[in-house]
């Protein structure tokens, strides 16, 4: 589906019945994915307006916006053919190891335009290029980290309350390591790295994956939680 044909126009009252409604039916049921990306479109819109103005700003930014490249099998899908050390291949082997594909994203309902929504695609379409960048497994812990990446990066208020979630469902070993180590973390390289939202990626899949993490300020995750 089409970002434009997925796109429903709702008045202010209808987003935060929305806004409501998902955050209820997110805490009762976590792994409800279309619940919780209402609720981050429906609560996240003066964020995604901060984020495209950054992009307008930038080379690889406006290009992505004139461009509009989605990472789905079609236009990703030789990231699979190429050599082992590059940023392309450690994608294709984090989707391929987790069963992964990149066409299973819900789309984007909740935007006052097509450019916001384009926008907030693209944010939900790069998780798993961050995740592969930063070196961060899917489980609870690696997710929350992310959340706190993202966080820095566009400062959705979704993203801080899945990470105030996923605490609330640590176990005590979990909740010690997360705030002792990798949330201190996932602040410091969320802050250091550059924009990542103005990445072209697609343009950087055949080169080397150290040489893109340094060039970005990439600081890869601790040693991956157990």
């Amino acid at each position: 589906m089409t970002i434009e044909r997925a796109r429903v126009p709702l008045s202010r009252w209808q987003q935060a019945a929305v806004a409501v409604g998902s955050a209820v039916g997110a805490l009762v049921n976590p792994r409800r994915a279309d619940l919780i990306a209402a609720l981050g479109e429906t609560t996240g819109k003066p964020a995604f307006e901060m984020v495209l103005e950054r992009m307008k700003k930038s080379p690889e930014g406006r290009a992505i916006l004139l461009e509009r490249p989605r990472v789905v099998s079609e236009q990703v899908g030789h990231a699979w053919d190429l050599p082992d050390n590059t940023f392309g291949a450690a994608y294709a082997k984090f989707m391929g190891s987790r069963n992964f594909s990149p066409d299973d994203r819900p789309p984007v309902r909740f935007m006052d335009t097509d450019e916001l929504a384009y926008v907030a695609t693209r944010a939900r379409e790069v998780h798993d290029l961050w995740h592969t960048l930063f070196g961060l497994p899917t489980n609870l812990i690696g997710e929350s980290a992310l959340k706190v990446i993202e966080f820095e990066q566009m400062y959705l208020p979704m993203c801080m309350l899945s990470v105030i979630g996923g605490t609330v469902r640590f176990n005590e070993k979990q909740r010690s390591m997360f705030f002792r180590h990798y949330l201190p973390w996932a602040v410091r390289a969320g802050r250091q790295c550059t924009d990542l939202m103005c990445v072209y990626y697609e343009r950087h899949f055949d080169e080397d994956l150290e040489q893109v993490r340094r060039q970005w300020g990439i600081i890869p995750a601790p040693q991956h939680p157990k």
